[in-house]
């Protein structure tokens, strides 16, 4: 018995050290491969990329790898949960008669990356309607999403470095703070509830958090053996309950906490007002 668990094992380990081989140099041809391997999978420029949903790479061959990458269940998940996040925040942005405490809605990402869905929301509004900040520890995510918006033209978003975990203060204080796809890459639970506890200290009054949660993933195993995340070793996630993520809010102080599951099924997004 012994015997037949170290020959399972023993091939496992050949089984993902050759699936690794074989995305590090054949997977390579696909564009959104090349950016994981560069940036890492969980950073904001992979998601940036699976945002944008186009093919790339090297001809056919590069394009057909990425087209079956995209369609990744995950990443069909992601994409689901950035159109459910900017639902939720178009009603709470119409909920505030779309004017904050000081004059304009205002936004705030902890972990932002370039953050092309805050992009895309603004540019539904009038100027002056909402202000944006987007911070975050990735420098290069933060410069190419100000790229983007310079290219659009958007006014009222500003990017800058900061440490989701560690916030420095905003001023003036925001209406809404968002964290969308951190916590699912932290695996201790004490982290995250002293995040939105600290979180909860940073809104104006009568503001919401709004925070995701993976609930399931039917690749994690393959996720934790075969992509390297941005710091360069293999990324590992954590599944968890809605109901324990409502429960952070609750201890937090958060009040009229509720949640709601993007279509694909793996994401929730909670909403806790101050």
């Amino acid at each position: 018995m012994t015997k037949n668990r170290t020959r399972t094992k023993w091939w496992k380990r050949a089984q993902w050290a050759a699936m690794r081989a074989l995305l590090g140099t054949v997977g390579r041809a696909s564009a959104g491969i090349r950016i994981g391997f560069r940036h890492g999978f969980d950073s904001g420029s992979m998601l940036d990329y699976v945002y944008v949903n186009k093919a790339g790479g090297f001809p056919v061959v590069g394009h057909l790898i990425d087209r079956v990458y995209l369609n990744a269940v995950g990443w069909r998940a992601i994409r689901a949960r950035r159109e459910l996040l900017k639902d939720v925040l178009r009603k709470e942005i119409a909920g505030r008669g779309g004017t904050g405490a000081q004059g304009g809605v205002r936004v705030l990402d902890v972990a932002s990356g370039p953050g092309r869905y805050l992009q895309d929301l603004l540019a539904e509004y009038e100027p002056g309607t909402l202000h944006v900040e987007c911070r975050d520890l990735d420098r290069a995510g933060l410069a190419q999403g100000g790229r983007q918006a310079a290219e659009r033209g958007l006014t009222g978003i500003s990017y800058a470095y900061g440490d989701a975990l560690d916030p420095a203060p905003a001023a003036p204080a925001p209406d809404i703070v968002v964290v969308s796809g951190l916590y699912e890459l932290l695996l201790d639970d004490a982290v995250i509830a002293a995040s939105v506890a600290r979180l909860r200290g940073m809104l104006a009054p009568g503001g919401v958090l709004v925070f995701t949660t993976q609930t399931r993933h039917p690749q994690l195993e393959f996720i934790a053996n075969v992509l390297p995340n941005r710091e360069g070793v293999l990324w590992e996630m954590k599944c968890r309950p809605v109901e324990v993520a409502e429960q952070w809010a609750a201890q937090a102080g958060f009040s009229e906490v509720a949640s709601r599951r993007e279509s694909v099924g793996l994401f929730t997004v909670t909403t806790a007002r101050r």
